[in-house]
């Protein structure tokens, strides 16, 4: 699959007074992404992750660059691409466009972590295994 994308209209919940999406309300968004992106490229929503596999999978660093601001109906598609994995850890790279206009850009780091660990732990092998694959094409795309 190499770039995942998910769409999502700017609703008026995401808006400031003046109509333009108020930069908390982003993160949603970039977190509903995370959560699409885990259940329909690696098959493992996030009702299975955090019930039965009693994990999480919560952001551990962030960074974000606003490069335009989005106004109350636009449409966003968010393009997500998985980028390095570690032993516990994963970075994901996610940018924003209204049509061709980027409008955000944002790297996220998320860890795996199991209940009551407290701590990160390494991926289990079948998570492990579809991330590298998908990585793997997210290089293979941009060689």
């Amino acid at each position: 699959m190499a770039v995942f994308t998910y769409r999502q209209k700017v609703l008026f919940q995401h808006c400031d007074p003046a109509g333009i999406v108020f930069y908390p309300r982003y993160f949603e968004m970039v977190n509903a992404t995370v959560e699409e992106w885990f259940d329909a490229v690696i098959g493992c929503g996030f009702p299975t992750m955090h019930g039965p596999m009693q994990a999480a999978v919560p952001t551990a660093g962030l960074t974000i660059a606003f490069t335009a601001p989005s106004m109350l109906g636009d449409q966003l598609e968010f393009r997500l691409e998985p980028i390095r994995i570690g032993r516990s850890s994963l970075e994901l790279e996610i940018a924003a466009f209204a049509g061709d206009e980027q409008r955000l850009k944002t790297t996220v780091t998320l860890v795996f972590t199991k209940k009551g660990a407290g701590k990160s732990v390494a991926w289990p092998d079948d998570l492990r295994a579809k991330i590298e694959k998908e990585i793997n094409q997210v290089v293979e795309n941009n060689a």
